[in-house]
């Protein structure tokens, strides 16, 4: 039961409601990729504190790093695809190693996000690129604004209590769980070389799926990684249904406010469950991807229940696959030294 001081309430409503907003918001702009500000409210709401200037202009200074490296890669994979191939697998290895270390897990994903969706959408069309920048741009600035939002409408108590210090991963396990992790979204960024107008989202769970194994037990790793990528699909049908029966943008806010209330709930543990909070999150992500995507579908005049398939397919394939990568690293595991 939270306390006086306990901030899991302010947060999950925090949550909710800026991601709620990011939502509704890009859909009525008319963004590209409307479902990228709601995701990428939810990685900075999970810092759990407002944005100051100085934060704000190294994210800024983040997102021009990150698109830089995607379009000055696009020439490579035109010319030298095998090496452009190996810089971006090098890139992705040392971006997850330094998440491991300690660095910003929102500067990780820019990074990768620009490794990945940047230079496989500019080997199609230079255009495609340009405008997955101005959709990283565009929501990320409206995820600023969301995440300032609710942290006015539900600030921080005084005296927040601090969580658990986290226990810092062994150096000999950074490079192996790292390796692990490009390991995991290389495939997908390969198959959106393919056809980077169909495969782009799945980068972004294949991304998602990368991090969430970074901190996933190897004997849960299937639990974890395929049981919150289903729950996820289940999420997003419930809301589709719930969304039908009253079609309008204000229900679609509500909506997602609702959905976000009850994993948020869990999320922060104020509904006690043996998932982890990136079980939760992942979840979260999921759905998110998966409705924004059905929306689009919809609106573009698409047969949106043949899509979803095929998408939750991907993604349940793209999972497996993540499942297998934990798998098999471990068993290639070298044994512990005994003492003697």
């Amino acid at each position: 039961m939270p306390t006086k001081h306990d901030p899991r309430a302010q947060r999950t409503l925090r949550l909710a409601t800026g991601t709620a907003l990011c939502l509704a918001i890009s859909f009525a702009m008319g963004l590209s990729i409307p479902f990228l500000a709601p995701v990428l409210c939810l990685l900075l709401g999970m810092a759990n504190r407002p944005l100051s200037f100085k934060a704000g202009i190294g994210l800024a200074l983040a997102v021009m790093l990150t698109t830089g490296c995607g379009l000055l890669l696009i020439p490579v994979l035109d010319y030298y695809p095998a090496t452009g191939v190996l810089l971006i697998s090098l890139g992705l290895f040392l971006a997850f190693r330094h998440g491991l270390q300690g660095g910003n897990n929102l500067i990780v994903t820019f990074l990768m996000i620009g490794l990945t969706m940047i230079s496989a959408a500019g080997v199609a069309d230079f255009g495609a690129a340009v405008a997955v920048i101005a959709a990283m741009v565009s929501g990320l600035s409206l995820a600023v604004l969301a995440v300032t939002c609710s942290h006015w409408l539900f600030p921080e108590p005084a005296q927040p209590a601090r969580p658990p210090a986290t226990a810092a991963m062994p150096p000999e396990e950074v490079n192996r769980v790292a390796l692990r992790a490009t390991l995991i979204v290389i495939p997908t960024f390969l198959l959106a070389l393919i056809d980077p107008s169909k495969y782009l989202p799945i980068i972004l769970k294949a991304v998602s799926l990368g991090q969430q194994s970074s901190t996933t037990n190897t004997r849960n790793a299937a639990h974890e990684l395929l049981g919150s990528t289903l729950l996820g699909g289940v999420l997003a049908i419930a809301f589709w249904c719930a969304l039908s029966l009253f079609v309008h943008l204000w229900m679609f806010f509500l909506w997602m406010l609702l959905f976000g209330l009850l994993v948020g709930r869990k999320l922060y543990r104020l509904s006690p469950t043996l998932q982890t909070p990136g079980f939760w999150l992942n979840t979260l992500i999921t759905m998110i991807i998966l409705l924004g995507q059905s929306v689009q579908d919809s609106a573009a005049g698409k047969d949106v229940y043949t899509a979803f398939a095929m998408r939750m397919g991907l993604f349940i394939v793209v999972t497996l696959y993540a499942c297998l990568m934990v798998y098999w690293l471990e068993q290639r595991r070298p044994a512990p030294k005994r003492a003697h």
